[in-house]
């Protein structure tokens, strides 16, 4: 029988429940287990967590192989050295674009230093999308990508909101306001006695919210604004040789957590493949990715 490959689950929140349900569903994979900090859950998502071996560190689990960090972006870093100086591979879907480069090199000494492997940046934006902004370039050199995404749910804005002092709950929906340029409908439902102004004014300081504009919002209930939903559509016009107005275009509406979680399954797949070091999603052969015999794959998609 085929030795399937041991996946622990950092954080069970938005991402980290969907990535239980791809690792089920996933015919090479088992789930080694779910760590998340005693106390950190309550309620159906702690007897859920529970019935899936839930842990308060990954040193309790007896044999993983690839972690996938489902945990906020600013806390990758230092969890994903940490579990590379283990040997253990990790997958993580670390969103800040200007950030992520040197991250990469970061790991990079850890991994090689310690014969594992990290997956930097394994979402779908940046992520799959990046993987199509090449193919944009090799099939067009000479042009203007646009990237446009929403509107929906973006879940590291979010998280980085929730972060501000006083924000009980918060939403970040964000609005495509065409070639490339897109405003941030921020949502907040604050604590007894917070200032809101003081809030929105953090907000709008935020790395994460800094360069777009922005519109934050007092609501007394976040949940019930709440919707996963989120989308994009890249649109390159170009030149293939000396052949101009190659329009090129990709466009799709999902389930952001769901289609996230699904990506850094297939990363983490991709991980085994690799030499010792930090990738990015562009780095890696794309049929890494997929499950079944190389050849089969081949037959069946080119």
């Amino acid at each position: 029988m085929m030795k399937k490959t041991n996946i622990a689950v950092l954080g069970y929140g938005n991402i980290g429940k969907y990535a239980v349900e791809a690792v089920q569903a996933s015919p090479d994979m088992q789930l080694a287990g779910i760590v998340e900090p005693a106390g950190a859950l309550e309620g159906s998502s702690l007897a859920a967590a529970q019935a899936h071996n839930l842990v308060a560190s990954i040193e309790e689990l007896a044999e993983v192989d690839v972690a996938l960090l489902c945990i906020p972006t600013r806390a990758v870093p230092d969890v994903a050295a940490k579990i590379l100086a283990m040997g253990i591979n990790t997958v993580d879907s670390y969103d800040i674009h200007g950030h992520l480069a040197d991250l990469r090199i970061k790991l990079d000494e850890v991994a090689r230093r310690n014969h594992s492997v990290a997956v930097n940046s394994a979402g779908w934006d940046p992520g799959t999308d990046s993987m199509v902004r090449c193919m944009f370039e090799f099939m067009a050199p000479r042009g203007i990508t646009y990237t446009n995404f929403g509107p929906g749910m973006s879940m590291g804005h979010t998280v980085a909101a929730k972060s501000i002092p006083g924000v009980e709950n918060a939403l970040s929906m964000t609005i495509p306001t065409g070639t490339g340029v897109h405003r941030r409908m921020v949502y907040v439902q604050l604590r007894p006695g917070t200032d809101f102004n003081e809030v929105a004014a953090a907000i709008k300081n935020d790395p994460y919210f800094a360069n777009d504009e922005t519109i934050v919002s007092q609501v007394p209930d976040v949940a019930m604004l709440l919707d996963v939903g989120h989308g994009v559509n890249m649109e390159r016009k170009g030149v293939s040789g000396s052949t101009h107005n190659q329009l090129l275009s990709y466009s799709m509406k999902i389930n952001n957590p769901a289609l996230t979680s699904q990506i850094m399954v297939a990363a983490a797949r991709a991980s085994l493949k690799q030499k010792p070091g930090a990738y990015t999603m562009i780095q890696i052969p794309i049929i890494d990715y997929l499950y079944g015999n190389p050849d089969d794959i081949i037959r069946h998609l080119v």
